[in-house]
């Protein structure tokens, strides 16, 4: 069994270490005599981060005290089965009289063959923008276009099309100008069994400029990626937050904590010093490069120019409307756009793929 056992005392960027280590969906939580007291599951502390955006907190209010599960003389398959399909939950702890966690049982080893199940198919269109130069990967960039630069066994682009495939989704929109003729004949030559629109930009337009080109073409909400960016998420959640939050723009944001190594001195006016804070850590929720859009934000894109997804994101503010933040750990996210976060990119995904 996996050590899915935590205590309160741990904070949530300790929780979100331990569910990317375990692959699980969930923590389950245990007293000094390892008595189950709670469950703790990546939207609980999704929750916890958008309502206080700290992740030196404990979990202490953000885990579920009332969590499902089911003593080891009383293990019924039948029950477990209908426990997990009418609540659609991942994982089911295993108590002795006691209360105490004796094993676990994850809807994987009821229902599938090892592989991940996926609550919801999502019927939604995909544009990955695919237009940019990549200079921060020269020299690779030099020969091929980023999109169909090698991660492993396969382009980056091949990456971010099997996680959304994953998830039932068929039809994709490629915005290309750089090598756009390379991009074009790789996916001639693949073959694939989704459907590719290609949007050719006549100039470059920025992060959000060329989706003007495609306004006429999406009626429903629909994912945005850019090329070089491997999401390791729930993308059916994602989008089920984006609807049932009525938000106009949903961007997922990596929850990241920055330490600082030395001591950084706090002042009083005139140049005094207030005191020494040792080595502290600085906590952010940063943009990872991957969208959920309503349609109708794509009337605010001009028709020529720079365009960038702040400056939409910008628009839609000063419209009034609703910009949503969907938060994923850390290691979720592989940035493939620069030497340093490919080489990690490289090892990250052998980790994923294991």
């Amino acid at each position: 069994m996996k050590n899915i056992t935590v205590s309160s005392n741990i904070t949530i960027k300790e929780a979100m270490g331990r569910l990317d280590e375990t692959a699980e969906k969930a923590l389950l939580v245990v007293d000094d005599d390892k008595k189950l007291i709670g469950a703790l599951t990546d939207g609980d502390i999704r929750r916890h981060i958008l309502k206080d955006q700290n992740l030196i907190d404990t979990i202490e209010n953000a885990y579920n005290r009332e969590p499902f599960f089911v003593f080891q003389d009383e293990f019924d398959l039948e029950a477990i089965k209908e426990l997990f399909t009418e609540n659609m939950i991942s994982l089911i702890p295993i108590l002795d009289r006691d209360r105490r966690v004796v094993d676990y049982i994850t809807w994987e080893k009821v229902f599938g063959d090892g592989k991940k199940e996926i609550k919801q198919k999502v019927s939604a269109p995909v544009v990955i923008m695919a237009g940019g130069k990549g200079t921060r990967l020269k020299p690779f960039t030099t020969i091929l276009p980023k999109p169909l630069i090698p991660v492993g066994n396969k382009p980056v682009m091949d990456h971010i099309i099997d996680r959304f495939r994953a998830h039932g989704i068929t039809s994709f929109y490629f915005t290309v100008n750089h090598m756009s003729k390379i991009i074009r004949a790789y996916f001639e030559e693949k073959n694939p069994d989704y459907t590719i629109d290609f949007v050719q930009e006549d100039e470059p337009r920025g992060t959000a400029g060329s989706l003007e080109l495609i306004k006429n073409e999406l009626n429903t909400p629909f994912f945005v990626s850019n090329c070089d960016i491997i999401i390791e998420a729930d993308y059916s959640d994602l989008y089920q937050f984006h609807t049932n939050d009525n938000y106009d723009i949903t961007l997922v944001a990596a929850a990241k904590q920055f330490d600082i190594p030395y001591g950084v001195c706090e002042l009083n006016g005139g140049g005094s010093l207030k005191g020494v804070k040792e080595k502290p850590g600085y906590n952010f929720l940063v943009n990872t490069g991957l969208y959920v859009l309503n349609p109708n934000v794509l009337e605010l894109i001009p028709g020529k120019g720079m365009f960038h997804m702040t400056h939409l994101i910008d628009a839609v503010k000063a419209n009034g409307g609703k910009v949503g933040v969907y938060p994923v750990s850390e290691k979720s996210w592989i940035d493939v756009g620069q030497w340093e976060e490919y080489r990690r990119s490289v090892k990250q995904l052998r980790v994923f793929n294991d």
